[in-house]
Order: structure tokens, then C-alpha cells, then sequence
């Protein structure tokens, strides 16, 4: 079926293209802090693991929001691990235990990529004129960057 709400089919495929990087990426990101949650040891497990916990919640309902915009869009969603790793612009964790500071730091690291990822897809889409997905876009971008604040915070010495 035929997507009329505006925007060109070529239009609407990039948008589905560009989202499902996206969604590649807060999967990568999703699985990485579900690890974390799993494997955080020593004095701070339980406030950690807690933190962990909910960040993976809400990565969740990022990953399940992204899959439906590309849906609207008309779009195909990702939805395996190889695709979703061969997409993906992020790097996964090596298979070892981290300390707690270098799994916040990791963390970091990848929401302020995301970040800068989302700004450069913010200005895309508005090139492309689908104001929905920027405004989309810009929604996550704010959830991210709270994120980061908060690990930023929990990192400070």
C-alpha cells in the first residue's frame, strides 16, 4: 500500500534508511547496557545495576519507537543481530568484565556519539522536508543528552 502523507517515495525511503542506522545503533547501544546491567560488580552494583535497568528500559522503548517511524514511513525495519551489526555505526564492548567507571565511560561515549549522530540526521531530514522525523529526532536527541548528563554526573569525581 501506497504512503501518502507528504513526502515522495524516495523521500520516505531515505528517511526509512537514515532511521534504520538509527535504530541499528540504540539496538547496539540496548544490548551493551543489558550487559552491563548483567556483569556490574563492587560497592556500587546495586545503584548501578538499578541505573543500568532502567536505561536499557527506556533504550527498549527507543528501539521499538524508531521501528515503527520506519514503518510509517513505509519502510522495512531491521530486525536481526546481522543486520543490525552490520548497520550499526557503533562499536560493541569486548567480551571481558569492566569495571564499573569504564562501563559508565563507554556508555558516555556512545549516547554523546548517538548525539552527534542525531544532529547530523536532524539536519538531513530537514533537507529532506519530512518535518515528523525531525521533530522525531530532535525528541530523542533531548533523551540522550539527559542521559549523558546523568552518567557524566555519576563519573564526576
Amino acid at each position: 500500500m501506497n504512503v501518502t502523507i507528504g513526502l515522495s517515495d524516495h523521500q520516505c525511503k531515505q528517511m526509512a534508511t537514515l532511521l534504520n542506522a538509527l535504530l541499528a545503533d540504540e539496538f547496539t547501544l540496548y544490548v551493551k547496557t543489558l550487559n552491563f546491567h548483567w556483569n556490574v560488580v563492587g560497592h556500587d552494583f546495586k545503584p548501578l545495576h538499578d541505573f543500568f535497568r532502567q536505561q536499557y528500559e527506556d533504550l527498549f522503548s527507543f528501539v521499538d519507537d524508531i521501528a515503527e517511524r520506519v514503518r510509517t514511513l513505509g519502510g522495512d525495519s531491521l530486525g536481526s543481530m546481522n543486520k543490525f551489526l552490520a548497520t550499526t555505526r557503533l562499536k560493541e564492548a569486548p567480551e571481558k568484565i569492566f569495571t564499573s567507571q569504564e562501563m559508565l565511560q563507554i556508555l558516555l561515549n556512545d549516547h554523546e556519539a548517538l548525539i552527534c549522530t542525531l544532529r547530523e540526521d536532524i539536519e538531513t531530514s530537514a533537507k529532506v522536508g519530512d518535518m515528523g522525523t525531525n521533530n522525531f529526532l530532535t525528541d530523542l536527541m533531548e533523551k540522550h543528552e539527559k542521559i549523558a548528563w546523568m552518567i557524566r554526573s555519576s563519573i564526576a569525581k
